[in-house]
């Protein structure tokens, strides 16, 4: 039996897609796959309830400002570094896949130096600074976006691939009847899902809650939270928060006529899989590298998104949320592009991917 090593983390947005790979893969081929990730964090509690085995090492942030944090990090990287390394050469994998985020590049790193095969996926339209080192080591770049690889050196481009993004089969089969029933909304309810995505978003919480009055009349708001949300509204009736929705989001996506959220790549691709008409908030300013607002835009000039930039009121919410909620023909057309959009079934392309290099591999590298 072959074995396989994962890598990524920080989010969930770069683990989810990596275990819908990895619940594909193993559909393929018997193999062990585990997973190298940060030893603080959400990363091994999100692994481990997808049913892999989780390393951790010390992970530090890779910044592209100066800041003095950047000095103590450096000795993080260089203990991952080494840490990551002596996994890989204890437990012998056949290839490392890398799903990005800071913590996957010291072993992106360390398996290069033990001239261990390295796959990394992209999820956004541009490629982060992670994604860019790691491209270094790569011998596969799988993208999400059409337009990506032209991000990269051109002696680079010949090993990108596009994919799509990886998300969980149940995305693109959820039941709404199931979504409802969970719920507790009447078949004639009209539902509004507001995502912000697995840790919430203060910012879109903030314009829902300010606008609350006039989207309960259209809608029946559900709205993911985030775990740290805490103001006094009365859960019940048209409003209906969740710090966080699990096993059940693909049926409430299913459910949704419209949904309001983030552009983070992963949020966005499940909505979209499932067909739903999307308002897009991007996440902006400072503390971003502008990637939500290049995703957005992405899906914009495909017909699927309206996308609210710049100064963010309630009313420009709401005038946006109630010009949808009334047209249901552009409703229609936005839905049917969101789902051409993320036709591509990324885990089926990256497992296969992983899959065909390992029925070529001696078999002095098999378990």
């Amino acid at each position: 039996m072959i074995t396989i090593a994962f890598t990524g983390g920080g989010t969930g947005g770069h683990i989810f897609p990596g275990l819908a790979v990895a619940a594909y893969l193993q559909k393929l081929t018997p193999c062990r796959i585990f997973w190298i990730g940060s030893k603080a964090g959400m990363d091994r509690s999100i692994v481990e309830e997808g049913g892999l085995e989780f390393f951790g090492i010390p992970a530090g942030k890779l910044r592209r400002n100066f800041s003095l944090r950047n000095f103590a990090d450096v000795f993080k990287v260089l203990g991952g570094f080494f840490a990551a390394r002596k996994i890989l050469k204890r437990e012998k994998p056949l290839l490392l896949f890398s799903k990005g985020g800071f913590v996957s590049v010291p072993p992106c790193a360390a398996a290069f130096s033990l001239k261990i095969p390295v796959f990394t996926h992209e999820s956004d339209y541009s490629p982060g600074l992670a994604t860019r080192i790691n491209a270094k080591f790569a011998n596969r770049i799988f993208t999400a976006f059409p337009d990506t690889a032209a991000f990269f050196p051109a002696r680079v481009r010949e090993r990108v691939v596009l994919a799509g993004n990886p998300i969980r089969p149940e995305f693109r089969s959820g039941d709404p009847a199931l979504g409802r029933a969970f719920l507790g909304a009447g078949e004639g309810d009209r539902i509004l899902l507001v995502l912000g995505g697995s840790l919430g978003a203060r910012q879109l919480n903030e314009l829902v809650r300010a606008a609350l009055p006039e989207l309960t009349r259209l809608y029946v708001v559900v709205h993911q939270t985030g775990p740290k949300t805490e103001w006094d509204l009365p859960a019940g009736g048209r409003y209906k928060p969740y710090p966080f929705i699990r096993g059940e989001l693909p049926h409430v996506i299913a459910a949704a006529e419209l949904v309001l959220c983030r552009s983070g790549a992963g949020t966005v691709w499940e909505c979209a899989a499932a067909g739903k008409p999307l308002v897009l908030v991007p996440l902006s300013g400072s503390g971003t590298r502008g990637d939500q607002a290049e995703n957005a835009g992405y899906l914009e000039k495909e017909g699927a998104a309206a996308v609210l930039l710049g100064e963010l009121t309630p009313q420009r919410l709401t005038e946006t949320l109630g010009v949808l909620a009334r047209e249901g023909e552009k409703r229609r057309l936005m839905g049917e592009a969101a789902f051409r959009f993320a036709a591509p079934d990324g885990a089926r392309i990256i497992a296969g991917a992983i899959q065909a290099l390992s029925s070529s591999c001696p078999q002095d590298r098999r378990a």
